[in-house]
């Protein structure tokens, strides 16, 4: 079944959760910035994907790259991906981070994440 409705009702937000491993730490024990923008991209390619599963994506641009206090080891994100636009070969996704222990608290994270949708040959196409 595709996620995607209609004009007037966008789809439900996509949500994916990722544990912070040590692997995934700076050498002063915090998450690395550039880990978790590659979490946001697929997190929010994923929801892409799921409300236009015959749109072939991939990254244009994220608005803006601000990171709003440090994570630590054993930290469960929670990555929002929610439709924000759409365009006729384009679409964007806002995107928050948040500590998934503590759903109240202000974001780690927030962005908008763009994709266009391309042919075989990499041109820009249609959504359909």
């Amino acid at each position: 079944m595709d996620r995607q409705r209609s004009h007037f009702f966008p789809p439900d937000p996509v949500q994916t959760q990722r544990l912070v491993l040590p692997a995934d730490l700076n050498q002063y024990g915090y998450l690395f910035g550039g880990r978790l923008l590659a979490w946001i991209d697929e997190a929010s390619w994923i929801a892409a994907s799921l409300d236009f599963p015959h749109c072939r994506f991939v990254t244009v641009a994220l608005r803006e790259v601000c990171f709003r206090h440090s994570v630590r080891e054993g930290t469960i994100l929670t990555i929002e991906s929610t439709l924000h636009h759409r365009g006729r070969t384009s679409v964007t996704y806002s995107v928050q981070v948040r500590d998934t222990r503590s759903p109240l608290a202000e974001p780690i994270f927030v962005t908008d994440v763009t994709f266009v949708n391309l042919d075989d040959q990499g041109h820009k196409q249609a959504i359909s």
